[in-house]
């Protein structure tokens, strides 16, 4: 085990060649980073970044609710995150006569921040090795579900040794495919409260049009706050709670940017697939995709044209939109990237290599020589069971929602069944507040719309085999016709009647449960869910065990053979620094693109009244006025900026910090053309798009008037 980990640091620093590819552990810094870092441009030492005896960057980083990453700007707790991290507070806390998705909110002092029930932050206290510990008794020949076993065992004895102060939590995750594990010491704070938010129409600008895309012109930024119980330690919301005090917080630069500044990019990034092997590369691009964005296509359609008709809609389906919008032009942009780039040919070209210096090499040929082979094998099996996967999963698991809330609901009926009526009994009120919320937002027309579109790919386009006999005979009732199958669904549904729900939740579990199992639609969403996971699901999993166990050795493999090569651990959820600088670049033939975008773009794409490019005319007015006071440079307003850095989705809202520490800007987006970093890194095309940290003062002070916030904030000159 301990060469293992020898193995795994001297591949990670055997290539000096500067490099702006990888999300790295800042515990690794000082072994790995440093000297390419410094000699990038950063003044800081990695003792900076990450510290467990003194304040470091770290202390200001934070995992925000669970899905973003947010920094600490201020010693009062103010936290800064992108304004589509914070989206769903906005929103829940937005009404036709308090409009904060269209008119923004700030609050004028502590008293008006709004409290979000269930929102958290969460910080690294630590981290350590503790792959000889997780690894302990586990072999090279051991069957993968006896080296899980093994694997389950030893983390829980791991975390249960751990160090920790009551009020901390600890996680383990698996690093390079399960061949290295850390372990983290966390803090989460659970009273955080919204301060700022600018409107959709400075927050949102470009909405779908420019999502993913150069230039960019985004005020992608929220803000909120943290607050602790008396002795600064995470507690429950109470209103005498007070702002939680830091170990460090970013100062804020007013020197701006320039080509070629280093910057360092600090956050969670969710995940990448960066040394997958090229059959899955290909069906990804070539099969998986395809099927996702054109049932999005649908989906998408359907509500962006009920948005546009209706201001109330717009503000229940702002945040499904989103969600919906941004995985589908990240699915376009990525499989684009990839053909543009020949990812696959280049993957390909690289296994050549690699088949032909384990060829060469007796002892790796018996071990890693079949590897390639069994992966087109494994992953042509699986191909037939994907297709299906995704279809279904994307139709009756996230696109429609009256089958999203019957597969939610199906919890409450598995956990009748399983233990009876009266362990539902203290769960009724909760099921009713999910409820409330879920009609909040909710439109069944607009759903039942989506559900014709969706059901007609089902019954033409899923494996035949994998459909419902049940939703085949429904459909076959209907004359054959998905929006006549939708007005029935729809019309003998009491999942879409929110009154006759809440009459059988307060008669009690027995009556609910009742309910539930005679549904029409829950019926049929649990036919369609049951075939799906006896003749698809089933399948799918046996060979992506498969998969990943031969993805593990492969990992390993990759570490051995090329010695030469730098590699990092794949995005995993976990606290990462990316660094590289800022820069343009050359998307295609004749095009390049500067690295900095100003308010004169934001003027030049205003299309009054429109969904996606309205602007504010306070903040026209500014424009005209040239008003811009201490943010502007040389007569002009910067708003974002791109750079080098490697991020993807958990990025969303990392802080930009430059060479001495000071935050910069905003990280909210990368590039279209190179979305397809997950799998395919390419420095040539991939950027990282960051708002500018002068727009964002300049739309808290001169804008919304809430310049107490900036003077609550550290401000500084690096640049003399």
């Amino acid at each position: 085990m301990k060469k293992i980990i020898i193995l795994l640091l001297i591949t990670w620093i055997a290539n000096l060649a500067f490099a702006t590819e990888g999300m790295w552990l800042p515990l690794l810094l000082k072994q790995l980073n440093e000297a390419e870092m410094q000699s990038m441009g950063m003044k800081m030492s990695a003792e900076d970044i990450y510290s467990v005896n003194r304040g470091s960057l770290k202390d200001a980083i934070v995992q925000f609710g669970g899905g973003c990453t947010g920094e600490v700007i201020s010693s009062q707790g103010l936290i800064l995150t992108n304004h589509h991290c914070g989206f769903g507070q906005i929103q829940s806390h937005s009404s036709l006569e308090n409009n904060y998705l269209q008119d923004g909110f700030w609050a004028m002092s502590r008293a008006e921040e709004l409290p979000n029930p269930g929102l958290t932050v969460t910080f690294i206290v630590r981290i350590e090795d503790v792959t000889e510990q997780v690894l302990e008794m586990v072999t090279p020949e051991m069957h993968y579900k006896e080296r899980q076993a093994w694997v389950a065992r030893n983390t829980e004895k791991v975390k249960q040794a751990a160090a920790r102060e009551a009020y901390q939590d600890v996680m383990i995750r698996p690093f390079f495919e399960g061949n290295q594990y850390f372990l983290f010491v966390t803090e989460t704070y659970r009273d955080i409260r919204l301060v700022g938010a600018p409107p959709s129409s400075i927050g949102k600008f470009g909405a779908d049009t420019d999502n993913w895309v150069w230039p960019r012109h985004t005020g992608d930024f929220s803000l909120f706050r943290i607050y602790a119980g008396p002795d600064n330690k995470p507690a429950d919301y109470a209103p005498d709670n007070v702002p939680y005090q830091p170990r460090h917080f970013l100062p804020v630069s007013m020197d701006g940017i320039s080509e070629g500044d280093f910057t360092l990019v600090f956050g969670f990034p969710g995940r990448t697939e960066e040394y997958l092997p090229s059959p899955a590369i290909d069906q990804r691009v070539n099969v998986i995709n395809p099927i996702r964005i054109g049932i999005r296509d649908r989906a998408l359609n359907i509500i962006n044209e009920a948005m546009r008709k209706d201001p109330k809609v717009r503000i229940q389906y702002a945040s499904k939109q989103s969600r919906i919008a941004n995985a589908w032009k990240k699915w376009i942009g990525e499989s684009q990237g990839v053909k543009a780039t020949d990812g696959v040919g280049r993957k390909k070209e690289y296994e050549k290599e690699f088949q032909k210096r384990v060829d060469a090499n007796p002892e790796w040929k018996e071990l890693y020589g079949n590897l390639l082979p069994q992966f087109e094998k494994l992953y042509a099996e699986l191909e037939p069971y994907a297709k299906s996967r995704d279809y279904i999963g994307e139709i009756a698991g996230r696109n429609i929602e009256l089958f999203g809330l019957a597969n939610t609901l199906h919890g409450v009926v598995k956990q009748y069944d399983a233990n009876g009526s009266a362990a539902l009994e203290s769960r009724m009120e909760r099921i009713q507040g999910y409820l409330d919320g879920f009609f909040k937002d909710y439109q069944p027309d607009i759903d039942r719309q989506v559900f014709a579109a969706l059901m007609e790919v089902y019954f033409n386009e899923v494996n035949p085999d994998h459909q419902s006999d049940f939703a085949i005979t429904q459909f076959v009732d209907a004359q054959k016709d998905p929006a006549e199958l939708a007005q029935i669904v729809f019309a003998k549904t009491n999942l879409v009647k929110p009154e006759i729900l809440r009459q059988a939740i307060a008669a009690g579990p027995d009556a609910f449960v009742k309910l539930l199992k005679e549904d029409y639609a829950y019926v049929l969403a649990r036919r369609i869910s049951e075939i799906n996971e006896e003749k698809v699901l089933e399948a799918y999993n046996r060979i992506q065990d498969e998969i990943d166990l031969l993805q593990q050795q492969y990992m390993k493999a990759q570490m051995e053979v090329f010695p030469e090569k730098r590699f990092y651990p794949d995005a995993n959820s976990t606290l990462r620094v990316t660094y590289g600088n800022v820069a343009g670049y050359q998307p295609r033939d004749a095009v390049e693109y500067e690295p900095q975008t100003y308010l004169e773009g934001v003027m030049e794409k205003y299309v009054p009244g429109d969904y996606e490019f309205d602007v504010p005319e306070k903040l026209r007015q500014l424009y005209h006025k040239k008003d811009y006071g201490p943010y502007g440079e040389d007569g002009k307003l910067p708003i974002c900026f791109i750079g080098t850095n490697h991020t993807t989705g958990g990025n969303s809202g990392s802080p930009a910090i430059d060479a001495y520490g000071n935050l910069i800007g905003l990280n909210f987006d990368r590039v279209w053309e190179g979305t397809m970093s997950d799998i395919n890194y390419d420095a040539s095309i991939c950027r990282n798009i960051m708002v500018d940290i002068r727009y964002i003062l300049f739309i808290i002070d001169k804008y919304a008037g809430a310049g107490h916030l900036v003077e609550e904030m550290q401000l500084a000159h690096p640049k003399g």
